[in-house]
């Protein structure tokens, strides 16, 4: 469903995106990165071209198509803990149909990240097949913010250790921000063959918010908050939490107990404090008081309007439990989107997938 948020925040990207040298849109920066990662894929023996799995289609590094053929390219869905599951599983079988070998992952678990170290090993002795010795290199390519850092982090880790390897750690940058990283740097995983992977610059080509895919990408972190209202984004989010399931799975009316009076001087004396929004008392207030203003509406969440105004009784509940109500009212709307959204992007609010598998897949094909 388009709403008028993602006409809006599409519309807000489209607008930076015209604009040279706006944000991380600098298209000479851009087209000198990408050029640099294009140059390497002849080099490297394997391409990794990481996804995230909220937005399987909308965040392709479209670039890849041309420049990498599928037999040496895996597709890794990075994110899976933050996405739907079964949603995560169709999208990965529609990529297999598609001869695209893909995989499901979360970074910044360990059992995950061996299981992408052995597909990753296997699919090496494939393509050097009747080879007993060799080095090999693979390559990260992908849009800002969907986790290539933290792959070849814990890649370099993991594998370091396997190997039984001595040395000091190398650590690429890691952070919650797109753009961070900024050079194409190497680390080695594995020996005995010799394995190295290289993390790269996050691409972002300003034609892709011509796409109507502005407001997912900004919603994902895919494009820094800074650079569009965090007030419509959060809107946006709400929006998409409205019209899905989700909220059916969180504490119901009967599921009160933390909610009652003196519940926060409990949690103060059990050593919680109010002050900190993701301890699990809050976000369970959070999660209560969304839960009641969508069973208690009474409206068509099909109709703009409706839904709109259900969005704004949200934002003016949220104000208690994230304690925005202490604020100045010119900020307090401001300090529910900002918690709504971390709240969000960490998982403490459900799992979301945005691109759904039939539209976007056929969407996707048609550009091949």
């Amino acid at each position: 469903m388009a709403t008028p948020f993602t006409r809006r925040l599409d519309a807000v990207a489209r607008e930076l995106a015209s604009k040279k040298g706006s944000g991380r849109w600098c298209a000479s920066r851009i087209a000198a990165a990408e050029r640099a990662i294009l140059d390497r894929i002849p080099l490297v023996d394997l391409v990794l071209e990481v996804r995230d799995a909220r937005i399987p289609t909308t965040s392709a590094f479209e670039s890849l198509r041309k420049a990498c053929c599928s037999h040496k390219q895996v597709i890794v869905l990075n994110k899976v803990d933050l996405a739907n599951d079964s949603l995560t599983k169709k999208w990965i079988e529609n990529f297999k149909n598609q001869n695209y070998p893909t995989c499901g992952l979360n970074a910044h678990n360990k059992d995950s990240v061996k299981e992408l170290l052995r597909i990753v090993r296997a699919k090496l002795k494939e393509l050097k097949f009747g080879q007993s010795k060799y080095t090999a290199t693979i390559l990260l390519a992908g849009i800002p913010n969907v986790g290539k850092s933290s792959i070849a982090n814990n890649m370099h880790q993991i594998g370091r250790i396997g190997a039984a390897e001595k040395g000091k750690l190398k650590h690429a940058v890691v952070s919650p921000y797109p753009g961070e990283t900024e050079d194409i740097s190497s680390y080695k995983f594995g020996s005995h063959p010799n394995l190295y992977v290289l993390d790269t610059p996050g691409i972002l080509r300003p034609e892709i918010a011509h796409y109507h895919s502005g407001a997912k990408l900004a919603l994902t972190g895919a494009i820094k908050d800074n650079l569009l209202d965090e007030h419509e984004l959060a809107r946006y989010f709400l929006a998409i939490l409205n019209l899905s399931e989700e909220y059916k799975r969180w504490v119901t009316p009967k599921d009160t107990t933390d909610s009652m009076p003196g519940s926060l001087e409990k949690h103060r004396r059990k050593g919680q404090y109010a002050s900190d929004f993701t301890q699990d008392f809050i976000v369970k207030d959070v999660r209560q008081t969304l839960f009641d203003c969508i069973s208690s509406f009474e409206g068509d969440l099909e109709n703009e309007c409706d839904m709109e105004r259900l969005i704004e009784s949200q934002i003016k509940a949220l104000q208690v439990p994230l304690k925005a109500s202490l604020e100045s009212s010119a900020h307090r709307h401001s300090t529910v989107a900002t918690k709504l959204l971390k709240l969000y992007r960490t998982g403490r609010l459900g799992h979301y997938t945005l691109d759904l598998v039939d539209t976007q897949a056929r969407k996707w094909q048609e550009t091949r």
